[in-house]
């Protein structure tokens, strides 16, 4: 059930979607180097491609150009992420069979296209984005052959949790200027088509037995009414209203605020209420009881397909399974070992629970103290960032609470801002109890490490910043295995960064790692080994530091996205493999900084196209 419209850090891992379209060859963006996010001196750009760059690269950049500016027509909510406001005012349908087969036959063209142009003719830097692009290409035309359209949004991320996140004017959707608020509205008039394909695409899933398990219908349709709301004045979509700029003329206010609440009421609420009615009075009843993909027609074949989409590998199910045991085992020796470092008597499942429910680890009292302690802990390694990277980003950043209508489902994640700089990269964090909210149970130094600094904020926004690159290698979200991975190898740099001197947090820290371990069990177990839902997270909850509501909602979110569990763990595997190959390598010509900004500077790839490249840095370094 492959999501569409994602645009997070722990799932902007489904389509290359809309970007503006820049040279590819354009000289890059200069950067900065590390320390504190808002005041930060020049440093070095990008090396810079040569000025007259070989023949056969004309062709392919021309190719890459076509494409991206299909896929800006076609995907433009992404549009808004990596700058280009061209299509703020469309929502197009992409539920539909002709948009299907309008895919399917412009993703094979671009293959043929791009198998005729001859490799060995391009430069090192166009090798690798044709590598990306071809892979990118085949990988979309399988997608296309899987049934996930019968099922066209689950309860982790959907385009109806996604638009109230662009439409109540404190996301990426710009609220500016008149044109900006007329252009919501041209978006705003095209979700009810899509809601009516996307319950034919539903009921076409129900004819062929391709449903949504049941739990997971039960955990949508509040969301869908919790945006039902009446009273437009009371709705999410009215924020940008409440918020008109000063200097626009009164008569545009007026036509607006008229104009929002007739959308509001007809196009978004009543749209939202249809969508949970039918899910309530015609799905549900048909909605399976089943846990894994492994149980729906066709779902066995599939899950292979996920499991290579997500982790860009050849790896079996089987295989990953393994692995997982084996790091569970591995990670759990470790917290051992904190364990006793710190005096615990009792057993690992003890100590776990003692972290879990020891009041001193939960000290904060609203959820403005839970946000202040991340910003602490970003200034608490912000001066030891000169020490692991040589470049960072211009995109400023903030931490935020996750909204209240997605909460109780949302895990903490990263959204990219703008590449200009007019938005920045938001770290949401949610937070349902701020008096319950544990330092060591959401283990808050990893999860900043990961989600915002050096994990997402830096990955994502040196991608969007760096105009070197083609359009398509900078849109945010693709291969998870790259972006996942890097976000977990980050959290093995706390001590690096002075972070993990609070052996709590250190085992905090293992604790995330042995949890990316677990996935690998039970992503596998649930869709290819028959794992019930109940003994998923029963296994989560006997081996690692979870109460049932969090261990719950995650295996809830595998069971929506098969394989995407997967992609942490195996990319950060592949990260660490690297990392200790060229240590071994170059001995004393090994640079920790030079090797974080080559992982960073081609943006997200194919792992084994990102092994090829980093076997070229290292060779160049010798």
């Amino acid at each position: 059930m492959k999501q569409r419209y994602v645009a997070t850090c722990a799932v902007l891992s489904v389509l290359v979607l809309g970007l503006l379209a820049v040279p590819a060859r354009a000289q890059p963006t200069s950067l900065r180097k590390p320390g504190n996010a808002h005041q930060q001196a020049a440093a070095p750009t990008v090396a810079a491609s040569p000025s007259t760059p070989p023949a056969a690269s004309a062709p392919l950049a021309a190719l890459f150009h076509a494409y991206s500016e299909q896929q800006a027509q076609w995907f433009p909510l992404i549009g808004i992420y990596v700058g280009d406001n061209r299509y703020n005012d469309q929502l197009p349908n992409d539920q539909t069979r002709a948009f299907r087969q309008q895919q399917r036959q412009s993703y094979g063209q671009y293959l043929a296209a791009v198998h005729q142009l001859d490799r060995t003719t391009l430069s090192a830097d166009d090798r690798v984005s044709y590598d990306i692009f071809e892979y990118l290409l085949m990988d979309k035309l399988d997608g296309l052959k899987q049934n996930s359209w019968m099922m066209p949004f689950a309860q982790f991320f959907s385009l109806p949790n996604t638009l109230p996140l662009l439409g109540a004017g404190t996301g990426a959707q710009p609220f500016k200027t008149v044109h900006d608020y007329d252009n919501w509205l041209g978006r705003a008039h095209g979700f009810p088509v899509w809601a009516d394909s996307a319950i034919a695409n539903f009921r076409a899933g129900m004819k062929a037995g391709a449903v949504l398990p049941k739990v997971l219908v039960l955990k949508i349709i509040p969301q869908l009414e919790a945006l039902a709301v009446a009273d437009p004045a009371k709705s999410l979509f009215y924020g940008p209203i409440a918020k008109l700029p000063a200097s626009f003329a009164e008569a545009d206010k007026a036509r607006l605020t008229t104009a929002y609440q007739q959308a509001i009421a007809t196009d978004l609420a009543a749209t939202y209420q249809k969508l949970a009615a039918f899910l309530k009075t015609e799905y549900l009843p048909q909605a399976r009881t089943t846990a894994g993909l492994g149980a729906l027609p066709g779902g066995t074949q599939a899950y292979p397909y996920f499991v290579r989409d997500y982790t860009t590998t050849s790896k079996t199910p089987a295989e990953i399974y393994q692995t997982g045991l084996r790091e569970v085992k591995r990670i759990q020796a470790e917290i051992n070992a904190v364990k006793k470092q710190v005096g615990f008597q009792g057993d690992l499942p003890a100590f776990f629970t003692y972290m879990k429910d020891e009041p001193k680890f939960r000290p904060f009292k609203t959820p403005g103290d839970v946000l202040a302690a991340y910003e602490a802990i970003h200034q608490r390694m912000a001066p030891n960032l000169t020490k692991l990277f040589g470049r960072t980003p211009n995109t400023p950043f903030e931490v935020r609470q996750i909204e209240a209508f997605r909460a109780a489902s949302a895990a903490a994640q990263y959204w990219p801002g703008a590449p200009d700089g007019s938005r920045p990269g938001i770290f949401y964090v949610p937070i349902l109890d701020a008096t319950q909210y544990s330092t060591v149970a959401s283990r808050m130094e990893a999860l900043f490490l990961h989600e915002a600094i050096p994990g997402h904020h830096y990955q994502f926004s040196l991608q969007l910043e760096n105009t070197s690159l083609p359009t398509f290698r900078r849109t945010p979200g693709q291969y998870s295995a790259y972006s996942e991975g890097w976000g977990l190898y980050t959290e093995s740099l706390g001590k690096e960064l002075g972070l993990y001197t609070d052996p709590y947090q250190y085992a905090g820290a293992l604790g995330g790692e042995l949890h990316r371990a677990i996935r690998l069990v039970v992503d596998v177990g649930l869709h290819a080994k028959g794992m019930t839902r109940e003994q998923a997270i029963q296994y989560m909850m006997a081996n690692e530091l979870i109460s049932e509501q969090m261990a719950t909602a995650e295996i809830e979110r595998y069971m929506a996205m098969p394989g995407q569990a997967l992609s942490y763990k195996i990319g950060q595997l592949k990260l660490r493999e690297l990392r200790a190959k060229y240590e071994k390598q170059l001995g004393n010509k090994f640079d920790l900084r030079a090797f974080h900004d080559q992982l960073l500077a081609g943006g997200a790839m194919p792992l084994a196209v990102l092994e090829r490249t980093m076997d070229e840095w290292a060779a160049g370094q010798r």
